[in-house]
């Protein structure tokens, strides 16, 4: 899911440029190698904590553990050990971090998150909804933990519950855009596009540079039949970036369904152009030009969906269906025998393959009452 910040004015208090922070972390290895760790702490925290800041994962880590070395009762800093290893997707090693915090600082809510995270990277359902849900127990006006909540449930599939736990980060900070993003989601799976719309619209009141948001309200648009509204939305998403294929397919296919089939043409080679790895796009393209009546190019295009896919039935029942609109019934019934094979109870595919045989049979019997 794609989040972009606000624009802002302010100064970045947590950006440093990267030999302003090469310095810091190398006077802070000094200390700790000088034994003056206990003097320079403060320093030594705060370039561990521009390091998280700035993404430096690896010498953060190697600093906060330099220095557990030498406080290895202080919970703040196994806190911050945890957050470093989950930020290196080391899970397992961040949970054990955390489980020492919390030995420490039983009540410790970062680590209790934190905790909750690596719980549920490690596919550990159940514990991380019981570390989320201690912490709503020490702090029931905690809109991280509601939010870290709905996601789990989220992600279990459990769409009602997500949303109950999503609602309430969002009344808890008004301006909590991922969670109303995630709740476009969870309202879109539903089926509630109203509320769904409410929920994007919320979202992007806040990131308006946001193409997934705009590329998700539009398919929202899509499933309520509202194709102008989804082609709008459609192409802010590209406004914004133009290489985002999804974008351009499914404004084409919004085209499509307005019977612009120019427009939607337009749309599904450039979707082609940034994906042609996608065989659903390339016979997408070819229904396109198959509906425009130039069969040629639909058969060029169904051909590259089944370069990639070759057990695709519709691609090769739709060649086989151009093939014989440009009289090559061989390689019609080539394509219509291929796709009976995949698919031995279409009864669709029985029905082209007989038209087609009937029509063989009739040729070949006017040629020869022609020749009498």
């Amino acid at each position: 899911m794609e989040f972009y910040d606000n624009y802002s004015e302010e100064p970045d208090d947590f950006y440093i440029d990267e030999k302003a922070l090469r310095l810091k972390i190398d006077l802070s290895n000094k200390y700790l190698d000088e034994g003056q760790a206990v003097i320079h702490s403060d320093f030594i925290e705060d370039t561990i904590q521009l390091c998280l800041d700035n993404e430096n994962l690896e010498e953060g880590l190697a600093l906060i553990e330099n220095l557990i070395e030498i406080f290895p009762f202080n919970s703040e800093y196994w806190q911050l050990k945890g957050v470093f290893l989950n930020g290196k997707f080391d899970f397992i090693n961040a949970y054990f971090a955390f489980e020492k915090t919390l030995m420490l600082n039983p009540i410790d809510v970062e680590s209790l998150i934190g905790k909750a995270i690596a719980e549920e990277s490690l596919d550990l359902f159940e514990d991380a909804a019981e570390t989320l849900k201690k912490v709503l127990e020490l702090e029931d006006d905690n809109e991280e933990a509601y939010f870290n909540l709905g996601t789990l449930y989220e992600r279990d599939d459990q769409y009602e519950k997500a949303i109950k736990y999503l609602s309430k980060a969002a009344e808890l900070d008004d301006g909590y855009i991922e969670a109303w993003y995630e709740l476009g989601f969870c309202y879109e799976y539903l089926n509630k596009l109203d509320k769904a719309l409410d929920a994007y619209e919320k979202y992007l009141e806040f990131d308006p540079f946001s193409y997934s948001g705009w590329y998700n309200k539009g398919i929202v648009y899509i499933k309520m039949g509202e194709f102008d509204k989804a082609i709008n939305d459609f192409e802010l998403s590209i406004a914004i970036n133009e290489s985002f294929s999804s974008s351009w397919f499914n404004c084409g296919v919004s085209y499509a369904n307005t019977e612009d089939l120019d427009k939607a043409l337009e749309c599904f080679l450039k979707a082609v152009e940034l994906d042609g790895k996608d065989e659903a796009l390339w016979f997408t393209l070819g229904q396109t030009y198959e509906d425009l009546y130039q069969y040629e190019k639909a058969i060029e295009a169904y051909s590259k969906a089944i370069e990639l896919y070759d057990e695709y039935f519709e691609a090769l029942l739709a060649r086989g269906t151009c093939y014989n609109h440009i009289g090559l019934k061989l390689l019609a019934l080539d394509d219509i025998n291929k796709a009976i094979s995949v698919d031995p109870a279409s009864v669709e595919a029985l029905e082209i393959h007989v038209s087609i045989k009937h029509k063989q049979i009739n040729e070949q019997s006017r040629k020869r009452n022609s020749k009498l």
